[in-house]
């Protein structure tokens, strides 16, 4: 009964030997164990051959597997199934495929990999390829701090494009910072940053190619009076995203001589909320002329929404931002009695993407990705090779010396680049360079910011999204 019983233990480890740490560690306890005194004879010898060959097994499985990542990811040079050796460079990202920005974080999430493959193409950084490691952060602070967790202190990497999110970015910052990992963003625009940045609290290792909500609520201002809006209320996201925005537009519009009429009581909607209805209907109270609306796509869609149903906001203007700026916000609202889009008339904001390569960015992406171009995805690929150049410049592959050229790569003097392996290259020769971005001319100045002018965008009648200008910040 003994041996049967051994027998069957062994089978049922064999069975989950997977769920065991591949560490040293817990194999060396693992077989102290098996091999305690306690058990009889047989059995200790048939559970430990069933061990040996089956941690055998799995040792030479790893070594043709790429090591896993958060999210499923892994960690391989773009385009490869393998593993990249530890001395080249390693960098992640961290970025929305779910939750309340998956409809713009997964339009842009694939512009990080097609500059690894390019990077890697000419000649990699240092002398080696690029490995990535990509990570879902959910739109969600709490995932997003894991995930940067994971990426800095388990897959060691050097630097980091992401969040998309403020509030996840927020989360983020601190644990790249204590471990010396450079975090660019694509898009999370808080003012906050700026004033942080300023006071030393990210210790350089923070930027981002998206300008500030700072710029983008003064040209949401100044578009709202070029269209004789005098009058708005403010309905936002309460997250640093929101918040953020809503004290600014407040600042800008006032300035240009509108009257926010919820200014005393501001509305800010829950994105964890059950219901909207309240808050839907507070922000169209006393008949503004425009409702400045900073949501996100899946929460707002419910709100705007409501306040249709509700019958509030058929008369009013929606100023929208770039977190709902994508076509997947507009079909969940959904359109109304009369067969149009709810938000038909709608008027919104984004940066805009008009640096010097962006027109070769643009046929390289519709090359790859089938599509055309969508927002962001020209920041997320400028990020991605700032993380690349910083390192070439610094002939380093490590955050701490990277942070360190991030201006010197993105500003004059130096020669201006528009092609990333071209910059490679001239910093390879030691020359220095002033690269040109497809979003814009990035260059990134003390707090990590940079300046852009913003698309101005429209809902039409069948729901479709359009471009229909420009609108640069209105000076204050």
């Amino acid at each position: 009964m003994q041996k049967i019983g051994d027998l069957g233990f062994t089978i049922g480890f064999t069975l989950n030997i997977t769920q065991i740490s591949r560490s040293n560690q817990g194999v060396e306890s693992l077989m102290s164990n098996l091999a305690s005194p306690n058990r009889p004879k047989l059995g200790r010898a048939l559970s430990l051959a069933a061990l040996t060959l089956t941690v055998g097994l799995l040792a030479a499985a790893c070594q043709e597997a790429a090591p896993p990542t958060a999210q499923g990811g892994t960690a391989s040079p773009a385009g490869s199934a393998s593993p990249v050796a530890a001395k080249g460079l390693k960098i992640g990202s961290l970025l929305p495929s779910t939750g309340d920005l998956a409809s713009v974080g997964q339009q842009m999430v694939n512009a990080v990999p097609m500059l690894v493959e390019t990077v890697n193409q000419c000649g990699g950084v240092n002398g080696e390829p690029v490995a990535l490691v990509s990570v879902d952060d959910q739109t969600d602070p709490a995932a997003g701090a894991e995930g940067m967790t994971r990426l800095a202190e388990r897959e060691k990497v050097a630097g980091v494009v992401g969040s998309f999110a403020s509030s996840v970015s927020t989360a983020a910052l601190p644990i790249a910072v204590r471990n010396k990992v450079v975090l660019i963003s694509p898009g999370s625009t808080s003012p906050v940053f700026t004033q942080q940045a300023k006071d030393g609290k990210y210790q350089g290792y923070w930027a981002r190619t998206a300008p500030p909500d700072t710029y983008q609520a003064q040209a949401l201002a100044k578009l709202a009076t070029e269209r004789k809006l005098t009058t708005a209320s403010t309905l936002v996201i309460n997250n640093d995203y929101g918040v953020g925005f809503e004290r600014e537009f407040v600042k800008a519009f006032d300035a240009l001589g509108g009257k926010v009429t919820n200014e005393g009581k501001p509305t800010r909607y829950d994105p964890k909320a059950s219901t909207v209805e309240t808050e839907a209907a507070a922000a169209f109270s006393g008949s503004p002329k425009a409702v400045a609306a900073v949501l996100y796509a899946d929460t707002g869609s419910l709100i705007v929404k409501s306040a249709y149903e509700q019958g509030k906001s058929q008369n009013t203007q929606f100023l929208l931002t770039d977190g709902v700026y994508s076509q997947d916000f507009v079909d969940k609202v959904g359109k109304g009695q009369n067969g149009q889009s709810i938000l038909a008339g709608a008027l919104g904001t984004v940066p805009g993407a008009s640096g010097k390569s962006l027109a070769a960015f643009t046929k390289l992406w519709e090359e790859k990705q089938k599509r055309p171009l969508v927002a962001y995805a020209a920041h997320a690929w400028d990020a991605a090779a700032i993380l690349a150049l910083a390192a070439q410049a610094a002939k380093s592959n490590s955050g701490e010396a990277m942070k360190d050229k991030l201006r010197e790569v993105t500003n004059a003097p130096g020669e201006e680049v528009t092609d990333v392996c071209k910059g490679l290259e001239l910093l390879r020769q030691g020359k220095d360079i002033n690269y040109q971005g497809a979003s814009g001319d990035v260059d990134i100045d003390a707090a990590g910011d940079v300046v852009g002018s913003y698309d101005v965008w429209t809902v039409e009648p069948d729901g479709k999204l359009k471009t229909i200008g420009k609108v640069s910040p209105a000076k204050q």
